[in-house]
């Protein structure tokens, strides 16, 4: 299989986000108009899941159908939107398999 092929081959993928130590609800509520509306771009063009908080609140996890390289995409516009307040990591769904069971 090809790189091209590879990459332009549609999955889910997880992107969890968590607060950094000592944010300031200042700093998070300037973030979440921003982050809310990159969510709703995203999934009006039809590509999420399913978002929200876990149970902690101060988690919050984003489940989306897309390929590597917008998968990489919604994680470098996540970044640069929220770099300083959260912090956030990318993983395909098959590498997280406590999640297989929601299959």
């Amino acid at each position: 299989m090809s790189q091209t092929t590879k990459n332009s081959e549609k999955k889910v993928w997880v992107l969890v986000s968590s607060l950094k130590e000592n944010v300031k609800q200042e700093e998070l509520d300037q973030i979440a108009p921003k982050v809310s509306l990159l969510v709703d771009q995203w999934h009006y063009e039809g590509k999420f899941v399913w978002s929200g908080p876990l149970d902690n609140n101060k988690t919050g996890m984003a489940v989306f159908e897309a390929t590597l390289d917008e998968a990489k995409k919604m994680s470098e516009e996540n970044n640069a939107i929220a770099s300083k307040v959260l912090d956030s990591y990318l993983y395909e769904w098959e590498s997280l398999p406590f999640l297989s069971i929601l299959d």
